[in-house]
């Protein structure tokens, strides 16, 4: 079952169970999904998804840096619930050693000697780890490797 499937069956289940936190986070969701199916005129694929999903959990994160500064705990604890449903859809991300062995193989495959060609071992590395981790991680790993 897709990542939309299950959002929607989470979201029936949400209902039923008067989950109103969880229900809100979905709803938001898809909503989301929609809207960026309808810019694209077709159904989104997975990786679409993937990416849809880590822009929504980084809005929220956004957010949460926000309202801390503003003193709204109470706001920041529903972001933090929001992201927790949603990382939930992720696929399970890489530890920072699987990133390295990435990384390494990458520098090697472009051969990449300084911090100049980190344009290139990024392009390499961006469309195999392409929600299974966070970008700016694999950016800072880069820059420590090629240091």
């Amino acid at each position: 079952m897709g990542i939309k499937q299950n959002i929607e069956q989470d979201l029936r289940l949400s209902m039923k169970a008067k989950d109103q936190l969880r229900l809100t986070a979905l709803r938001m969701a898809l909503a989301a999904i929609k809207n960026r199916e309808i810019d694209a005129r077709a159904e989104l694929g997975e990786d679409a998804l993937i990416k849809l999903i880590l822009t929504l959990i980084k809005q929220r994160q956004e957010s949460i840096e926000l309202y801390s500064k503003g003193g709204r705990a109470d706001l920041v604890q529903k972001e933090e619930a929001e992201i927790a449903f949603l990382k939930a859809y992720l696929p399970t991300m890489l530890s920072e050693a699987e990133i390295e062995a990435y990384v390494s193989e990458a520098i090697a495959a472009t051969g990449a000697t300084s911090a100049k060609d980190m344009g290139n071992v990024m392009k390499a590395l961006i469309p195999k780890l392409q929600g299974k981790a966070d970008n700016k991680l694999v950016s800072e790993i880069v820059r420590r490797k090629l240091a």
